[in-house]
């Protein structure tokens, strides 16, 4: 008998423990955006932010990005907005940029030591020297591991997707195919 009220006040206890997690966990957010004038913005006019995904095995430190300009156009610099958290080896977090696909990195530092704490916010300046999809590379690194985010720059036209004639057609064997458009 004894035993059931035991198991009885350690739920109850915990679920205590729960509900006044999630009272403190509100209370700081509220508290938090109160004061913060950009809080009360629009989300257009603060630019929205990309989160990178994140894997399990990787860094640890999150990336989050934003493509300033809502026209690339070639041969302008281009400026890409990054912001890393969630660094928390002492030493810091190792950052290498890297680009492909036609783009020149500016006058941006390629490797740097991004420091532990809070948040850190970078500028980019990316320049492409044709029309298309081209990528800076983020490699990340802290405690012995590397994470990679790879953020698509599109300058002019996005390439059309093939039209599909959307018919299924019969072959003599009894099959359908669907016929398609090569490129």
């Amino acid at each position: 008998m004894r035993r059931g009220f035991a198991n009885a006040s350690l739920r109850a206890g915990a679920g205590t423990a729960a509900l006044l997690l999630a009272l403190c966990a509100h209370e700081s957010a509220v508290a938090d955006s109160a004061g913060d004038p950009r809080g009360t913005k629009p989300a257009a006019a603060q630019g929205k932010m990309k989160a990178a995904p994140m894997k399990g095995n990787g860094s640890g430190v999150g990336v989050q990005y934003r493509v300033a300009e809502a026209t690339p156009q070639v041969g302008k610099a281009i400026t890409v907005v990054l912001t890393f958290s969630g660094i928390t080896d002492p030493g810091g977090a190792a950052l290498r940029l890297s680009v492909d696909g036609g783009l020149s990195l500016g006058a941006t530092e390629v490797t740097r030591t991004l420091p532990a704490g809070g948040p850190t916010t970078l500028t980019v300046e990316v320049v492409p020297g044709a029309e298309g999809v081209g990528y800076l590379h983020v490699f990340t690194a802290q405690y012995g591991a590397t994470s990679a985010t790879s953020i698509p720059v599109q300058v002019g036209k996005a390439a059309a997707a093939l039209p599909s004639s959307g018919e299924l057609k019969q072959v003599p064997g009894g099959d359908a195919i669907l016929p398609m458009p090569v490129k």
